[in-house]
């Protein structure tokens, strides 16, 4: 298979809840069939109504999870609520096989542990809000959480956002104030990434 005519590397998309990362996300899928794939996870929680093996999640016990964390077996893991998730190598190598550039919407403590690996060749896009009280108004817009929840969201930015300026963490930071603009910023990096290197 011929390579393919820019960086084929995975490219790893962060950015606080409510951002607009998987809007980004699905844009380029859309815009370009056939050439994105994402990862499926491991995860030790129970298969939710509808969830597929190897389709929505490899489900494992937490006793296979730790023997996959002691062999390195994933670029990235997490604990949310009470359940692990991780991204496993076998995962991305098996889509890059089939020609596709994996993409990876993780949140900043998996682009800790990716970027502390130096056998992980990726690259990082950040994803911000225009203002904090943007991304406010976008969290509260959704209805879908408590007061509390929103406070603990918008803290967790605060701390991405934070954590996203230091120094050579990632290739590219796209504020998303205007979705057609903030797209076009993430087709001209992903595609023309080699014509800027």
């Amino acid at each position: 298979m011929a390579p393919a005519p820019w960086d084929s590397r995975p490219i790893v998309i962060s950015g606080p809840s409510g951002v607009g990362k998987g809007t980004l996300v699905q844009k380029l899928f859309d815009e370009h069939p056939n050439t994105f794939a994402f990862t499926v996870s491991h995860t030790t929680h129970a298969p939710r109504v509808g969830e597929v093996e190897g389709r929505n999640y490899f489900f494992v016990d937490p006793l296979t999870f730790d023997d996959l964390v002691s062999q390195g077996a994933f670029v990235e893991h997490a604990t949310f609520s009470g359940s692990r998730y991780g991204t496993s190598k076998k995962t991305i190598s098996d889509q890059a096989a089939k020609g596709r550039v994996v993409v990876l919407d993780i949140e900043m403590h998996g682009v800790k542990q990716m970027k502390a690996n130096p056998s992980i060749d990726a690259r990082y896009i950040f994803i911000k809000s225009p203002s904090f009280e943007a991304l406010e108004a976008r969290l509260r817009g959704r209805g879908t959480e408590k007061d509390a929840d929103i406070h603990k969201r918008l803290a967790q930015a605060k701390a991405e956002a934070d954590y996203a300026t230091t120094s050579g963490v990632h290739d590219k930071i796209i504020v998303n104030d205007d979705l057609q603009k903030a797209f076009e910023e993430l087709e001209e990096f992903v595609f023309c990434w080699n014509k800027l290197a």
